[in-house]
């Protein structure tokens, strides 16, 4: 049996051997039919990518029944991530509402697991909504996080998922939920968003998974793009590759648990993102980003 292609190496998630290079799913969820998405799906996983991001708030479960037509039934090998905290607002000014409180989250992994078509979700990140950027929770969605998590961890005991994450939490957060057994943590980073970094240090620190999103900036209204750095630029004409391989390529390079979950609806940009794995950056790169 030919062994599987790893991009980027191994790291673990959930006690699995997962590739450091996924790939976030949301951006499935524009595409017009189901073509396109079941083509990268299929075409991620025969690259070696087994760690695959998604929420059923990704366009009301398009994206994850794209997923299950995809996929389903799941490979032994891949690691299914999802997340809860919000759900759709179809009409609303924002598309998304927060969905904060225990009975929110139990009902929205019932939906993951519906639309998804399977028994437990390996990985389920819980996405606090404390602070901006993105939506801040106000009146009744103002959760204490230790109730938040006693739900999480019962989910977990009933095997509706198989481990707890974190998402938009600090770095005080983070350690005050770590008796709950966290296993990963999204937060935005990049080289032009590194407010996070405490948050990083805590998880080099305890061996958790580090799955950054908007690795390459621009996710927020009026953030700046990686790709328009001139460092990025400089090291990406000096290497032969291009600036948003650089950009994924050190986010690899911050820490041996970092994960990448770059989306995208094509197989050429899908392989482009997984060859990011493969870009060593020197000690001359890496002091031009850091500068």
């Amino acid at each position: 049996m030919a062994t599987r292609p790893h991009p980027g190496g191994l790291a673990t998630l959930a006690g699995r051997s997962v590739a450091r290079v996924g790939y976030g799913a949301m951006q499935l969820r524009w595409a017009e039919h189901d073509d396109e998405p079941v083509a990268v799906l299929r075409r991620a996983v025969e690259l070696g990518v087994d760690h695959v991001d998604t929420a059923e708030f990704y366009g009301h479960g398009v994206v994850n029944g794209r997923i299950r037509k995809a996929l389903a039934p799941y490979p032994e090998h891949v690691v299914l991530v999802s997340k809860v905290g919000a759900t759709p607002n179809p009409g609303g000014e924002i598309e998304l509402r927060l969905a904060q409180r225990p009975e929110d989250l139990r009902a929205q992994v019932e939906d993951n697991l519906r639309s998804l078509g399977t028994d437990r979700v390996d990985v389920v990140n819980l996405r606090r909504a404390d602070v901006a950027p993105g939506l801040v929770a106000e009146g009744d969605q103002i959760v204490d996080l230790d109730d938040q998590l006693a739900t999480m961890v019962a989910l977990r005991d009933a095997g509706k998922i198989g481990a707890i994450g974190l998402s938009h939490v600090s770095a005080e957060q983070l350690r005050h939920a770590l008796p709950a057994g966290i296993v990963c943590v999204q937060n935005a980073y990049s080289l032009v968003d590194r407010s996070s970094e405490p948050v990083l240090e805590l998880c080099r620190e305890q061996g958790i998974a580090w799955a950054p999103y908007f690795p390459l900036g621009g996710g927020w209204p009026g953030m700046r793009q990686v790709t328009d750095l001139p460092g990025v630029v400089a090291v990406a004409g000096r290497l032969g590759v291009t600036p948003s391989q650089v950009g994924l390529a050190w986010e690899l390079a911050r820490s041996p648990q970092a994960l990448l979950i770059p989306g995208t609806r094509s197989v050429a940009h899908l392989e482009q993102n997984l060859a990011a794995g493969d870009v060593v950056l020197d000690d001359e790169a890496l002091v031009t980003l850091e500068g």
